[in-house]
């Protein structure tokens, strides 16, 4: 057996494949963007083909750089982005690829709220329906498409369509079924009952087999070895939910530790040994094989960023990272008073899909540093509110370890910390997604006891960040404010959206 891993991360827009030694060292780097269509307004979707054919170029030239032969890789394991909706149709071939970032489904999700849905789901799979969650996306197919709903063979999620592609196999993992909430969280399996709340009970066939997150999925096939330059039959492990693979990979194990994801969504995570806490939350997933991670999510981080950079900082001179620049703007004001206050609702808030992004109290004498700087804020600000309904759950932590790509600003992570008041470090490795997968890729051949055997292994802490008294004050008292704008928003963002829908 050889003694290295490659892990895939396959985020909404990109995906990374990295290989790496048992201690964590990185050989060999690869990253692909991939195409983002928005046929309709909230509809948010890309290609199942162009999504192969990323990946097979990533292994490709990963392996190309790292300087190891293809039958030195042990084992393969996948992360990807959770819920939205990847589905084959009956043949196997690739039908759909709906993202998470998706808000076809607000008017449903609002709908089957109001119709008791999710005080039936709720007990069962410790979620309510939500826009761009699986089964709500099923149930919108079902009643607006049903002639792509006719043709779906099997519902996959992002990474479980490569690992499809890599073996042939129709499988996913409790982690991910887990976080679409499609699983019974307390016996970690389906449940007939969940599929019949949103009107698919007669569907259970489009469920992929399910498997641990460590089990050994199936084998590079030799079709899929002459893509990607993987040697046929190689190990491909059932993968994780993307942002298990990052605190994993951050080297958040113990149960009480906390991982905070500032990537495309905003991810608040906290262990737990107990499935159920003592007030609800967004979701609960699987860490291991008995312990679970308590979330509260939304599509509120970075992707602020990533519009501002790309709508407004695109002509950077060449030779500059617009996404320093920006970081770089924010830093040349401190925290003020009078600083305006940005709502990070690019693709809605968690409660509310009709959420829009938005700057208040703006002045004459206000810069393009204060309006970056209050972009980061607002992020933070947002991550605060999660971290919030997580304490009054019962989930509490005393630190925090950032991950995404929020983590690699040099400015960031001390706002994190100012705002939130807790210590928070930064892994070493950028990769912790393909990081978690690859460590969860050697827990299943058989390197590792376990993720926190793979962990102590392949995971090195390198910064720090202490919260700043200095700020704590200034901080709590805008947060109070945000919190309020966005209160007293809320009618004026669904009139907007019934104006839009008039129209």
């Amino acid at each position: 057996m050889g003694k290295y891993l490659l892990g895939l991360d396959a985020g909404n827009t990109v995906i990374k494949a990295v290989i790496f030694d048992l201690e964590g060292h990185e050989l060999a780097y690869a990253a692909r963007e991939g195409h983002t269509r928005m046929p309709a307004p909230g509809h948010v979707e890309r290609g199942l083909d162009e999504l192969w054919t990323n990946a097979q170029a990533v292994i490709l030239q990963c392996i190309g750089k790292s300087g190891i032969t293809a039958n030195e890789i042990a084992a393969v394991g996948c992360a990807g982005h959770g819920n939205g909706l990847y589905a084959l149709d009956k043949a196997g071939e690739p039908l759909v690829a709906i993202q998470s970032l998706d808000t076809r489904a607000s008017q449903l999700a609002g709908a089957l709220e109001a119709a008791g849905v999710g005080n039936l789901t709720y007990p069962i799979s410790q979620q309510r329906p939500w826009p761009s969650q699986t089964p709500t996306l099923l149930a919108w197919l079902k009643r607006h498409d049903p002639e792509r709903f006719a043709r779906i063979g099997t519902v996959l999620l992002c990474k479980d369509f490569i690992s499809n592609r890599l073996t042939g196999e129709r499988a996913s993992d409790v982690s991910d079924m887990l976080g679409c909430g499609l699983l019974n969280v307390g016996e970690r399996r389906y449940d007939r009952r969940i599929m019949e709340a949103y009107g698919l009970g007669g569907h259970m066939d489009f469920l992929p087999t399910l498997v641990e997150s460590d089990d050994i999925v199936g084998r590079v096939t030799a079709q899929a070895a002459a893509a990607t330059g993987l040697c046929a039959g190689t190990p491909v492990i059932g993968g994780l939910f993307d942002v298990i693979a990052s605190a994993i990979g951050s080297g958040v194990t113990r149960t009480g530790a906390a991982s905070i994801i500032a990537g495309t969504w905003s991810i608040n995570q906290v262990i737990t040994d107990r499935p159920k806490l003592d007030a609800p939350i967004f979701m609960s997933s699987s860490f291991d094989r008995s312990r679970y991670m308590a979330m509260e999510n939304s599509a509120t981080s970075a992707a602020n960023l990533e519009w501002m950079v790309r709508e407004f900082f695109a002509d950077c001179p060449e030779g500059t990272s617009p996404f320093d620049l920006c970081c770089e703007l924010a830093a040349s004001v401190e925290p003020q008073p009078d600083a305006p206050f940005y709502h990070p609702f690019l693709y809605g808030a968690q409660t509310d899909g009709n959420a829009r992004a938005g700057f208040h109290g703006l002045a004459g004498w206000h810069t393009k540093a204060h309006l970056m700087r209050a972009v980061l804020e607002g992020v933070v600000f947002g991550h605060r509110w999660h971290i919030e309904k997580l304490k009054a759950a019962g989930a509490p932590f005393a630190e925090a370890v950032l991950s995404g790509g929020g983590s690699r600003s040099k400015v960031w992570p001390q706002i994190f910390a100012d705002v939130l008041g807790v210590p928070v470090s930064i892994a070493r490795s950028p990769e912790t997604g393909a990081l978690g997968a690859a460590i969860a890729a050697g827990t299943g051949v058989g390197f590792f006891k376990d993720f926190e055997a793979g962990a102590a292994s392949m995971v090195t802490i390198e910064r720090h960040y202490q919260p700043d008294p200095v700020f704590a004050d200034l901080y709590e008292r805008r947060y109070r404010i945000y919190c309020d704008i966005a209160q007293a928003m809320t009618p004026i963002w669904k009139r907007m959206a019934e104006l839009g829908t008039a129209a």
